[in-house]
């Protein structure tokens, strides 16, 4: 059975880390690299790097800064934001990303998924997809760091870019994100209903109980959050041995320990 990983996410905005609610990501909240190796200590099992600003400045990802941040992560990290060729894609490799996270450029170009793929292995490919509910019950697809609708549907697209060869989806609620007030288990379930590559929830964590629903309720593979490990006291560890003791297959956790 493949175990269900806790992966928190940094969100990287100039040389530090940052947050907000709803995408509106203002506020400071440190530096990258002590946030790292804080996580190197307290079990995370993977962690998610995005330089939110590369896309809107149509820019190349940082990539010295990466080798410093990589060299002292000792888990899987995915690396994302601006991502648009294949050069880069391999620059981000060899600089020591283990995956990279695509985004707006699929909607330009799909066949980029499967250049990408197809070049590198579909391990490495995360299709990173951001979703806005509307009042009617629908839900959008938005690139951009969520300022651009694209008029895609989360499940229609979630199918193609499965086809195209991605080998991991993560799906983030624009209107959870920073909200801590729960997953969008309704979303999450509609997607990984429709695929079969591993579904990364984000957008919402505010408890362990919320990462319980959206794996068990949801279906997800992996529950992305930064807020509750940002904001409260509540670790990585902690979560993990929430759901390790609620039946859940996680790794490093006794589930017997109360």
């Amino acid at each position: 059975m493949l175990k269900k990983r806790v992966i928190p996410t940094l969100l990287w905005k100039d040389i530090s880390l940052v947050k907000g609610i709803s995408f509106d990501s203002w506020r400071r909240i440190g530096s990258i690299m002590p946030a790292i190796k804080v996580y190197n200590t307290r079990d995370v099992d993977e962690l998610i790097l995005l330089d939110i600003t590369a896309t809107l400045e149509n820019r190349d990802p940082d990539y010295e800064s990466l080798q410093e941040y990589s060299a002292e992560c000792f888990v899987p990290l995915t690396v994302g934001g601006g991502l648009k060729t294949l050069d880069q894609v391999r620059s981000l490799l060899r600089s020591g990303a283990d995956k990279v996270a695509i985004n707006s450029a699929a909607y330009d170009r799909p066949a980029f998924i499967s250049e990408a793929a197809k070049h590198f292995g579909s391990q490495c490919i995360v299709a990173s997809i951001d979703v806005k509910y509307h009042k009617d019950g629908s839900h959008e697809c938005f690139s951009q760091s969520g300022t651009h609708p694209t008029g895609k549907k989360p499940v229609d697209w979630c199918k193609e870019l499965e086809q195209l060869g991605a080998g991991e989806i993560l799906l983030t609620s624009i209107d959870r994100d920073g909200t801590m007030t729960g997953y969008d288990i309704e979303l999450i379930h509609k997607v990984s209903e429709a695929v079969s590559i591993p579904l990364i929830a984000s957008g919402g964590a505010g408890n362990p109980q919320h990462m319980l629903e959206a794996l068990e309720q949801g279906g997800a593979s992996a529950v992305a959050a930064a807020s509750i490990f940002h904001f409260t006291e509540q670790t990585p560890a902690e979560m993990k041995q929430y759901l390790g003791n609620k039946g859940q297959p996680v790794r490093n956790i006794n589930a017997s320990t109360k």
